[in-house]
């Protein structure tokens, strides 16, 4: 084949493409002069995000892979096969044009054959042949990127004040608790301290004492072990205990009948108190063993407030994937779990069931990013349930993958939104109102970034929102390249 066999062909490519084939043969023969095919093996990056923007590229046949860096990581911005698809110096033609470098990477993912331009013909050919689409696209460029980062920002910050107040509720509770419980366990152990001064002043028996501290070790075994009542059933246990006190001449004994019931003291061991002391130091004996078992109520509650604390912490921590690789095996159950304590908030009144898989195998996968698709899944059916209903979080196996689905009673997805409700910016809320995080966003770190699927079904009364994720590094390669 001559050479000129060889431009005709390019030139009958070029012209296939939908980029070029508006161009005149005038016009198509510049591009071909100042240009050159060039081919790629798989797996293969043809230029990388940052590097200096030196050239255009057209596929010719293949398919590739657009990438962009966000912090230590790569997103998968889109990927194609379509010819005449293009990438690289696409603003070389804007000489105020503040990048200087290539806004993304790309990689092919088959072997592939592209048409490259160089970035200063490229320039001269839009220059000189469309003027006015230059001064059009670059003012368009830079109001739309202009808006798009303050919209951006704005979701951000609407979600990051979102979960942080809702944090901020959850860890306040436990906190006020903890504050409440410290300051009354500091008057229960100085009033203690005034009656055990009293009982030990040398006028009871120091055999009587050694039984009375007997019985002390015995009243917090039973407090550790106090049986749940009823209503009715402490009710009644504190009229037995009240009356045993007032036989036994105990002044306020409707004070101290529901300390003792509540720690699961009753008449018997009240007998054995009886039974231990004169009547002279009965009285005091009681109180002092009401402070113990007060004293270690509250230190009860202290820890548990600290350890709802410590939850709360470690499920920030799991949520957001502190100190972890961006990459990694990931336990759904554990994402799942961690996202319904950040919106604890916001699922009050709601009842939280959770269908999970024993045998559910961790999956490779983005913690961070699948917890963001938690996050929007479980907020959105909240807010339909409007604060009352049931919220089911459902794992199972399926084959090579897993599947996660998140289901409530609400009224259901309107039939008119139901086919819009993955477009981007789409929402049926208003102003101000959501997670800031759309579904279209949550489909592409499912679908492009993890090689799943995410659909739904709804119906008034049942919503199930559906995430598939492959359940090994294998798979989700193969998947990603099926799709």
């Amino acid at each position: 084949m001559t050479d000129t066999d060889t431009d005709r062909d390019l030139l009958a490519e070029l012209r296939s493409t939908f980029l070029f084939e508006g161009l005149d043969d005038e016009q198509l023969a510049f591009v071909a002069a100042h240009g050159v095919e060039v081919a790629f093996d798989a797996g293969v990056r043809v230029f990388s995000e940052g590097e200096p923007a030196e050239h255009f590229y057209v596929l010719l046949d293949g398919a590739v892979q657009l990438l962009r860096r966000v912090g230590r990581d790569e997103v998968v911005v889109t990927e194609t096969s379509q010819r005449g698809v293009y990438a690289g110096a696409t603003r070389a033609f804007v000489p105020s044009a503040t990048e200087q470098g290539y806004m993304n990477s790309l990689r092919t993912t088959v072997p592939s054959r592209f048409f490259r331009l160089d970035g200063s013909a490229f320039a001269e050919l839009m220059q000189r042949w469309f003027p006015l689409a230059v001064h059009l696209l670059d003012g368009l460029y830079l109001g739309v990127r202009s808006s798009e980062a303050t919209v951006r920002q704005r979701e951000k910050l609407a979600s990051l004040g979102a979960l942080s107040a809702g944090l901020a509720h959850e860890l306040n509770n436990p906190a006020a608790a903890g504050t409440r419980a410290a300051h009354q366990l500091r008057g229960r152990i100085a009033a203690m301290r005034h009656k055990l001064a009293k009982l030990a002043d040398g006028r009871l028996d120091g055999r009587a004492l050694a039984q009375l501290v007997d019985l002390q070790e015995e009243a917090v075994e039973r407090l550790a072990k106090a049986p749940e009542r009823s209503a009715l059933e402490a009710a009644d246990a504190e009229d037995a205990v009240s009356d045993w006190l007032d036989a036994h001449g105990v002044a306020d004994s409707w004070e101290l009948a529901p300390v003792f019931v509540g720690a699961g003291l009753d008449v018997d061991f009240l007998d054995k108190v009886g039974a231990t002391l004169d009547a002279d130091f009965l009285e005091g004996a009681l109180r002092w063993l009401a402070y113990t078992v007060e004293t270690e109520g509250l230190m009860n509650e202290i820890a548990d407030a600290t350890s709802r604390i410590s939850t709360l912490v470690a499920a920030v921590k799991q949520y957001t994937h502190m100190d972890r690789a961006p990459f990694q095996e990931v336990d759904l159950h554990a994402g799942l779990d961690s996202t319904v304590v950040m919106l604890g908030a916001k699922l009050s009144g709601i009842t939280v069931v959770r269908d999970y898989a024993d045998d559910l195998p961790a999956v490779p996968g983005y913690g961070g990013e699948l917890n963001q698709v938690w996050t929007n899944l479980i907020a959105n059916a909240a807010e339909a349930m409007d604060g009352a209903g049931t919220l089911t979080l459902r794992t199972a196996r399926d084959g090579d993958a897993v599947v996660v689905e998140v289901i409530d009673d609400g009224p259901g997805i309107p039939e008119e939104v139901a086919d819009r409700v993955f477009d981007a910016f789409f929402t049926t809320k208003p102003v101000g109102v959501g997670s800031g995080l759309g579904l279209d966003i949550s489909k592409r770190i499912v679908e492009t970034r993890h090689a799943g699927r995410l659909e739904f079904d709804s119906r008034p009364g049942r919503t199930v929102f559906r995430v598939r994720l492959p359940s090994d590094a294998a798979a989700a390669a193969a998947a990603s390249a099926e799709g």
